[in-house]
């Protein structure tokens, strides 16, 4: 079997346009020389990797199973180029994150600021993604890695915890539930929520939690930030929950009110997902040093 990297940058290409057209312009290379190469690619593997029609190409079964194994078999050579771009040089390369709503607005844009400001060779793609997509790219190879938050289920993935927060109510002060108890997420459920955007990690989990208990979350509006989510709910707009690290910041200033859940899912661990960390450029290990994990 010979598949070369510009085969699998090809593949790449065309799955992601999706049309073969397309994906040859992306590759630098006319259509009638990239439908050559997929059809020597698919006598080689002996199988069909795309059905085509005249709006386009679809990945078979054989074709989405190739495109896993080429994107992590491109970023592995791109960790290669990095890591022999690094000597003689100041430290260089690119990491692309996938991270859930509350690492992407709270933590770590104070963590990559101090990063990549002592790393001027270093570039970033940071990107909001539901925490099964997280783990699937990380999985398949189309990010370097991903930050989760609560328990994570997937082999061939190292785990490192780095920090834990907890998911709590917020409401205004001198508010019915506001009595220094910790409540059930179903006392809550009568009230008018305020939460993010549709799309979130957060809010997904939230509506999850609710249809557990057979109800659905009542959205009065749903806002960008979790400072959005607390100036709503001081002013009386309704009750939210958000991670305990942000509701006592934002408790500092505005006049909230800090209301403990008594459910086993508040406590929220945080970990780093990576496939294999001693096989990452210098630079993303720096990265994950720096935010300090614990033990897998």
């Amino acid at each position: 079997m010979h598949l070369d990297l510009t085969d699998l940058r090809l593949f790449i290409h065309i799955a992601e346009a999706p049309s073969l057209t397309q994906g040859a312009k992306r590759a630098f290379i006319s259509p009638a020389a990239a439908s050559v190469r997929i059809k020597a690619m698919e006598t080689q593997l002996n199988c069909h990797l795309l059905y085509r029609d005249s709006r386009g190409v679809e990945l078979t079964d054989a074709g989405q199973r190739l495109l896993k194994h080429a994107r992590l078999i491109m970023r592995q050579f791109g960790y290669l180029k990095t890591e022999f771009a690094e000597y003689g040089t100041d430290a260089s390369g690119h990491i692309r994150i996938f991270a859930n709503t509350t690492a992407v607005t709270e933590f770590l844009p104070e963590v990559l600021a101090g990063f990549l400001a002592q790393n001027p060779g270093v570039t970033v793609d940071l990107q909001e993604k539901l925490s099964r997509d997280i783990v699937r790219g990380v999985l398949e190879g189309s990010t370097d890695m991903g930050i989760i938050a609560g328990p994570v289920v997937a082999k061939d993935l190292q785990v490192l915890h780095f920090s834990t927060d907890r998911l709590v109510l917020v409401v205004p002060k001198g508010h019915p539930l506001d009595t220094g108890k910790a409540l059930k997420l179903s006392a809550a459920l009568g009230y008018h929520h305020v939460g993010l955007q549709q799309g979130s990690t957060l809010q997904a989990f939230m509506q999850e939690q609710a249809e557990k208990l057979g109800v659905q979350l009542s959205w009065r509006i749903q806002v960008s930030s979790f400072e959005s989510i607390c100036r709503m709910v001081e002013v009386g707009v309704g009750i939210g929950v958000i991670p305990e690290s942000a509701a006592i910041r934002h408790s500092k200033t505005m006049e909230l009110a800090i209301v403990q859940l008594d459910e086993a899912w508040a406590v929220r661990e945080r970990s780093i997902l990576v496939r294999q960390l001693d096989a990452l450029p210098g630079c993303i290990r720096a990265l994950i040093a720096l935010m300090k994990p614990g033990e897998q």
